[in-house]
């Protein structure tokens, strides 16, 4: 080991904070590890080196135990050094006990958890420096960053939210953005394209994962992936890091740093919050067969992570990661109602120990760094049950961390949504544990919408039972096979049969899941699209997904999406099949944007934007998952309108976003056929206490249907905003379309509104 240069002074420095700190004698740094027999400090102080070359080159400081150690944090201070531009990790030893959850290995250079910067490789998917190393470094030197004295957060109501799900990198990656290279792919393009937010009409971006993560993850050892790059970030390498890599001109962690806080800021002067798709239940370390340690697996694996210490070790597995990490993780967000037929590995993985009360302070204390030194509005937890397990993966009624980030006073601003399952089986939505602050994904909204508004005529699947039991914890680290046994049955009809009352209570805003306690109709998070799964033009192109192009033989992804191809699998010339896909997608567009709870779209779907069926395209860097601007650019007078249009009627019309649930006096349901379950249409009328109506059909038949209109109010009359049968732009008459007699022939697979003015 290299022997600390002597012209640095060095005391034993202080406990807290953890992380690298600025103190009156130097620059200190705090790590934890209770396991851990030696803890040596790692420094490398280039003005700007290659990180592969360090190994041999850093400055190392051994801390003495004795000195340099306050219950289970090892810490020191260093006189002298510089302010900046320093990469610092740690190597640390302890038992070699395995059986008892240990994996440490002093080989590794480890990045400390509470890096507020990480550097590593400067420009994403950079091929030149695939094997490059992440480190940690800090910046002491730059003044705070100036928010401006006009500046002030959005500070937007739940219930007014129109959120818009997007990847920072695949917003402006193409060259269709039409954006200096330099550019693309980053915040500083997303804050060129937030005209484009502004006139679709969203007031919140949910953005996937901007945690530093490695996007050639899957490209370290031979693999049926190992031809793709990690696009999406599901893979985080640090909690408090901005992905460097979507910082402009590969000008690193401090400029990147400095860059995200400029969107912010843009974000916020347009009046758009910015919420954070945040992954805590796994990191990027991989399992047991094909390790990838970088932080807490050798600093202390027993703590970080969910061990089974009555399988010798074994990491235990909630989170879908492992071999095949996507194939399983696959499994979830589905109801027990779900419907398909998987086999897989339940493997090891790497489930974050989140209830642990260390690691339940590192979240916490990661997600005020976010809100305090970023500004961000809020979080959305990707597979926030893990958060709801114990230390050894049992499911809490009161899970220490929900209640901490619920009860939080920085988070207290914060919007806070759970994705409520997991990949051990544990489905929650409607009963995430909450304290009526928790908004969840409804699932259950996505597959109810999908079931009543598609066709049904193809196969249908009926889970009938589980032959084992999807619990990883019980897998005890060997193959099993979790089949669904499935009875075949098949129906010459249009639309799931029985769906009209799902459909009600969905839009309706699922009483029967969130009307407890104090919880809201904005507790549901309403989402016909996610980034997962198909687009929405996917969605009613396709009846199986097409995952070729991942490399796992088809296995991976969800093999039943609820779609329907409209008549021909894929890409089409046939002008009747195109039309009717067009109009399906503005009736799901529709029945979200009239929903109440916050509705959820996914980038693109604003222009059609097709993966050609690939429902898990997680691994391409390519136009399969980027922003296709052409594409907007020919879509945006007809169908970009429509969906623009109905998202700014719906922020105009309060009766879309009620405070409370729904009552009698709020909504009339022209129905007498609730029992019937192969009708397929469904007509309302919601009630403004102004004055106002508005009423709404939906016909998932493959016939018109003649129905009554009610009497609009007195001194009131009709018209019609919406018949998403028209073409553009009669789809969507803003000030509506006069002359609505006591009838209205609702034509096959289509959608009205009528506006009583």
């Amino acid at each position: 080991m290299a022997e600390a240069t002597p012209s640095f002074k060095i005391f034993p420095g202080q406990a807290f904070p953890l992380g690298a700190s600025e103190v009156d004698n130097g620059i200190n740094f705090a790590i934890f590890s209770q396991h851990a027999t030696t803890v040596t400090l790692c420094l490398s102080l280039p003005q700007r080196g290659e990180l592969d070359m360090l190994a041999g080159g850093m400055i190392e400081f051994s801390l003495d135990p004795n000195l340099n150690k306050t219950g289970d944090i090892w810490h020191i201070c260093i006189e002298d050094l510089p302010r900046s531009n320093v990469l610092y990790g740690y190597r640390i030893d302890g038992p070699k006990d395995w059986d008892k959850g240990h994996r440490f290995d002093s080989n590794n250079v480890l990045i400390d958890p509470y890096a507020k910067l990480v550097e590593g490789r400067r420009n994403f998917g950079d091929a030149k420096h695939k094997l490059s190393k992440f480190l940690g470094t800090y910046d002491f030197d730059s003044l705070p960053f100036d928010w401006g004295e006009d500046y002030k957060l959005p500070n937007i109501p739940e219930r007014e939210l129109v959120v818009y799900e997007m990847n920072v990198r695949a917003f402006t990656a193409d060259e269709s953005s039409c954006l200096d290279q330099d550019i693309r792919g980053t915040y500083a393009g997303l804050i060129e394209k937030i005209p484009h937010l502004l006139e679709l009409g969203i007031n919140a971006v949910e953005l996937l994962p901007v945690f530093e993560f490695d996007e050639f993850e899957f490209q370290r050892r031979p693999n049926p992936r190992d031809h793709m790059i990690n696009t999406w970030g599901y893979s985080t390498i640090n909690f408090f890091a901005p992905m460097s890599r979507y910082g402009s001109g590969g000008g690193g962690a401090v400029s990147a740093s400095r860059e995200f806080k400029e969107m912010v800021k843009a974000m916020h002067g347009a009046g758009i919050e910015v919420i954070l798709d945040v992954v805590y239940n796994h990191t990027n370390e991989a399992d047991d067969k094909h390790p990838y340690t970088t932080s807490f697996r050798g600093i202390d694996n027993k703590v970080y992570y969910m061990v089974d210490l009555n399988n010798k070790g074994q990491l235990l597995n909630f989170s879908g990661c492992g071999n095949p990490s996507f194939l399983l993780g696959f499994f979830c967000g589905f109801p027990e109602e779900s419907i398909f037929e998987m086999q897989t590995w339940c493997s090891s993985g790497n489930t974050f120990n989140c209830n642990h009360p260390v690691v339940m302070e590192l979240i916490l204390d990661s997600l005020r760094h976010w809100v305090v030194e970023y500004h961000i509005d809020g979080f959305r937890f990707d597979l926030a049950s893990v958060l709801c397990r114990g230390t050894d993966g049992s499911p809490l009624g009161a899970p220490p961390l929900i209640r901490a980030i619920a009860k939080d006073a920085t988070l207290s601003r914060c919007k806070i949504i759970a994705e409520p399952w997991d990949c051990g089986g544990l489905y929650l939505v409607g009963s995430f544990p909450n304290w009526d602050r928790w908004a969840e994904w409804n699932g259950k909204y996505r597959d109810d919408l999908r079931r009543f508004i598609k066709d049904s005529s193809r196969i249908k699947f009926t889970l009938m039972t589980l032959q084992d039991q999807c619990s990883l914890r019980h897998a005890k680290g060997a193959r099993m096979s979790i089949i669904l046994r499935c009875k075949v049955q098949t129906k010459d009809s249009h639309g799931d049969p029985g769906m009209k009352g799902a459909f009600a209570t969905r839009v309706s805003g699922s009483a029967d899941l969130y009307r407890k306690n104090k919880r809201k109709p904005y507790h549901s998070v309403n989402f016909v699209i996610a980034h997962d799964g198909f687009t929405l033009r996917d969605l009613v192109s396709y009846n199986f997904k097409h995952n070729e192009a991942n490399g796992e033989g088809g296995n991976d992804g969800s093999n039943d999406n609820f779609s329907w191809n409209c008549g021909f699998e894929g890409e089409t010339d046939n002008v009747d099949i195109i039309a009717l896909r067009f109009r399906q997608m503005k009736n799901f567009h529709l029945a979200l944007m009239v929903s109440q709870g916050v509705p959820m779209m996914l980038m693109g779907d604003e222009y059609g934007h097709t993966r050609y069926g690939n429902n898990n395209s997680y691994g391409h860097d390519t136009a399969l998952n980027n922003f296709q601007w052409q594409q907007l650019n020919a879509r945006k007078s007809d169908h970009f309108r429509f969906f623009s249009e109905v998202i700014h009627y719906r922020q105009k019309h309060r009766v879309f976003s009620h405070e409370n649930f729904l009552d009698r006096s709020d909504v009339t349901w022209h129905e007498d056929n609730w029992d019937n379950p192969d009708s397929k249409f469904l007509a309302f009328t919601l009630h403004d206490k102004g004055g106002g109506e508005i009423y709404l059909a939906f016909n998932a038949h493959d016939f018109f249907v003649k129905v009554s209109i009610p009497p609009a109010p007195p001194k009131r009359r009709w018209f019609r905003v919406v018949d998403t049968n028209l073409a553009s732009p009669d789809d969507f008459v803003g000030e509506g379309v006069p002359g609505i007699g006591s009838t209205y022939n609702v034509a096959p697979y289509s959608s009205i509104l009528l506006e009583a003015k």
